[in-house]
């Protein structure tokens, strides 16, 4: 048997039945932290209103018992004019000197912060303002550094220990580092363990799309990715604002968002392993036991040998590819180095408008719970309405369509009267980058109603709005000619 009949062999256990369901059901629910694990920093780095610390006074965030003017010089912040968050006058009016010739100095005795919003903050607690500003807005850089990490090598460590391990392995990490998120005693330290949340819960992500993908059938992975993972992973964004309005002390925060990932452990008796990976790596038998209690979950009553009892890896591998693939193949050929390059600008344009927009929520017009959970709400729609699109629709035009339309509103934010909101910048940087991906879109092969290439070899080539038929049959003739003499090679060393 070759990786192209897996699909076909367990077929007669149908399309959703009681076991699909299952799996669909528990794998979609593990995505649920997901949703908040890195939007939690719209609360927890939230900078609350402040002002230099003053001798002798009360709550100065709130005018307090003394005259600020006579304490804080004044600045102009977007054209209004405010006390100083950054400094205090280090004279005394009574020292015979006017507001304009008195010396500053830096808040020496440390900050006063409002209360108004948040009980407390990273920020509040660890005074990350003023020339430490820049720490907050770099802990979110942080966490996304840990998962460009983690999309690196989670693939990778899932083809070499299988899906299932690698996917409870990150799934308990990132529920004990969590925990341990809550005891942090400087921002260098909760920095770190964010890097390793960050980590494992993109591992977690990549390697549940995996799984899930392979246990269940061909009809039902559009519905898993979309009315699955994606809108379980929305559900996270909505229970995040909910919890935060209620929670404003950030380590209890964390705790509460926390706690709830143990309950995830005990479902490693429920989801199985990959058949598909246990067959590549020669463990016939276990993969065999797998499929046989899928059956009997379904009622279906199967006494026959499933898989052929083999042990040799090579069996899952497609015929006439016999080596193991790298990351130097997705550029080894012209036409598969142009999708993976326009992939890749199309992934980072739509993850910076995605999280450049969910991470401005604090700088928005009106209030940061409601805006939060505005905008986790409309990703549920979003989610059906893609699920619509990919049963339906073809994938190319759908994705440049959508990823254009987006990239048009950011650019339309700049007529917003300023009154309202006036940092349009990222958002015109957003849009016009976003409308350059939606064109790109447009030259990806299609996909839909198409089966997916098993092989290199079997990868469609690009089209270009000047290529001709005759064109893409030559490409396409090149990039296996390039293919088979690697296969060759490899194969002559071997």
């Amino acid at each position: 048997m070759n990786v192209q009949d897996y699909d076909e062999v367990p077929a007669f256990l149908g399309e959703w039945g009681p076991f699909q369901k299952s799996v669909f059901f528990l794998l979609s629910l593990t995505i649920i932290p997901n949703g908040y694990a890195g939007l939690v920093m719209v609360f927890l780095a939230d900078t609350p209103q402040h002002s230099c610390r003053l001798p002798n006074s009360t709550d100065v965030t709130t005018g307090g018992t003394v005259n600020l003017s006579l304490r804080l010089p004044v600045e102009e912040v977007d054209g209004e004019r405010v006390y100083s968050k950054c400094a205090r006058f280090k004279t005394h009016v009574g020292d015979g000197l006017n507001g304009t010739t008195r010396e500053t100095e830096p808040c020496a005795d440390g900050w006063e912060y409002s209360t108004d919003r948040y009980t407390s903050t990273i920020v509040s607690e660890w005074n990350l303002v003023c020339d430490d500003n820049w720490k907050g807005p770099f802990t979110v850089s942080v966490f996304f550094m840990g998962m460009l990490c983690g999309s690196l090598i989670s693939g990778l460590l899932s083809d070499r220990y299988g899906r299932k391990i690698i996917l409870f392995v990150s799934m308990a990490l990132q529920t004990v580092f969590s925990l341990i998120l809550v005891s942090s005693q400087s921002w260098a330290m909760f920095s770190i363990l964010f890097f390793i949340i960050g980590f494992v819960q993109i591992s977690k992500y990549i390697v549940m799309f995996i799984l899930g993908s392979e246990l269940l059938g061909k009809t039902v992975r559009i519905a898993y990715g979309t009315l699955g993972v994606c809108l379980f992973f929305a559900l996270g964004s909505v229970v995040l604002p909910i919890f935060a309005y209620f929670i404003r002390d950030w380590r209890m925060l964390l705790l509460a968002l926390s706690l709830p990932q143990i309950l995830y452990m005990p479902l490693w008796w429920f989801i199985p392993e990959s058949p598909r990976w246990l067959l590549s790596q020669g463990r016939v038998e276990e993969a065999e036991v797998i499929v046989q209690a899928a059956a009997k979950r379904n009622g279906i009553k199967h006494t026959a040998v499933i898989f052929e009892n083999r042990s040799d890896q090579e069996c899952m591998l497609p015929t006439g590819d016999k080596h193991a693939h790298t990351y130097l193949d997705l550029v080894r050929t012209s036409n598969l180095r142009n999708i993976t390059i326009i992939a890749m600008f199309v992934w980072i344009i739509s993850s910076v408008g995605y999280f450049g927009l969910s991470f401005s929520i604090p700088n928005m017009h009106g209030d940061p719970y409601i805006n939060c959970f505005i905008s986790a709400a409309t990703e549920i729609v979003s989610y059906v309405i893609a699920w619509i699109l990919l049963r339906t629709s073809p994938r190319r035009i759908s994705l440049a369509c959508i990823v254009v339309f987006s990239g048009v509103l950011l650019l339309l934010i700049q007529i917003v009267p300023s009154e309202t909101y006036n940092k349009v910048l990222p958002f015109i940087l957003m849009g016009s980058l976003s409308v350059m991906a939606g064109i790109f879109c447009l030259v990806l092969p299609e996909t839909f109603g198409q089966p997916l290439p098993q092989t290199i070899q079997q990868v469609q080539p690009m089209i270009w709005w000047t290529t001709k038929r005759n064109d893409i049959i030559a490409v396409a003739e090149k990039d296996k000619k390039v293919e088979n003499e690697h296969l060759n090679s490899q194969i002559d060393a071997v």
